[in-house]
């Protein structure tokens, strides 16, 4: 959690103890107006009874003039309390809301971070494509997606990792050719608007982010089908996506750097192990 969100979170404490103090203090004045509100009718009704039964002085009658402009004065007054307790309900539902929001977020970046480390923790090339395939599914919620990164010898792109779909169904493309092929020309992602109403399409994906080490693309994640709990992307998915992208491709680019020089290294010791015999 940063300390800009441990900020908002400590004065949304703040508000939600102001708004209870506030609310308590609300409540006990307006008991008191209604309370002093009958007291002032009761004692109107005295008054105009003393004055039919008996004519009464004229002080009477100033009096009940008096009494009848303090209940007016105190009916206002409840009826401005009553309006600022409205407009701090209103206050309030608006911070619960985004304080559900900011724990949802804390707690999907926890899960990335964690799922992040595991990236940067292993070595092993399927290993990485499991964990990533794992942050999909969980973090973001989609069904069918597949990974795909730009063969060296080919120059295109190709699904290295799938779920929900076959590697073999999904195409390979070259950068530039396509929607799939300008997000790896480019480097900018892409989502349709209406992730309710998309029909699959293998070669039009529903979500396409790019895998980028600095500046240069190395992949793409590709998704065609959310869970089936998950109707739409929130903004927290978005810093999801931009996260989960430049740690997926820093963790692919080191698994295959490391996969490389092991690689070489048995050929080498092979080739050291003819020579010694």
């Amino acid at each position: 959690m940063s300390m800009d969100d441990k900020g908002d979170e400590k004065g949304m404490h703040v508000r939600a103890d102001e708004f209870l103090q506030l609310f308590k203090k609300g409540a006990e004045f307006t008991q008191d107006l209604l309370k002093e509100n009958e007291r002032l009718r009761y004692r109107i009704f005295q008054l105009e009874e003393q004055q039919r039964k008996g004519g009464g002085p004229a002080s009477f009658v100033e009096e009940n003039r008096l009494l009848a402009a303090r209940i007016e004065e105190l009916e206002r007054e409840k009826d401005e309390i009553l309006g600022r307790i409205r407009q701090i309900e209103a206050e309030n539902n608006d911070f619960a809301t985004r304080y559900v929001e900011i724990e949802e977020e804390n707690n999907n970046l926890a899960n990335l971070y964690i799922a992040s480390y595991q990236l940067h923790s292993i070595l092993d090339f399927d290993d990485v494509l499991k964990v990533i395939t794992e942050i999909i599914i969980n973090l973001i919620g989609a069904e069918e997606f597949a990974v795909m990164l730009i063969d060296e010898k080919t120059g295109l792109l190709g699904a290295v990792a799938a779920e929900g779909i076959s590697l073999d169904d999904v195409p390979k493309v070259r950068p530039g050719e396509g929607t799939i092929g300008a997000i790896a020309a480019t480097g900018e992602s892409h989502f349709v608007e209406d992730p309710a109403g998309y029909v699959r399409d293998l070669s039009n994906p529903m979500v396409c982010i790019p895998l980028k080490i600095k500046d240069q693309v190395i992949g793409v994640i590709v998704i065609y089908k959310l869970l089936i709990q998950k109707k739409a992307f929130v903004p927290v998915d978005y810093e999801l996506f931009t996260l989960l992208a430049g740690h997926a491709a820093t963790a692919i680019f080191s698994s295959r750097l490391y996969s490389d020089s092991e690689r070489k290294r048995s050929t080498m010791q092979g080739f050291i192990n003819l020579l010694t015999k």
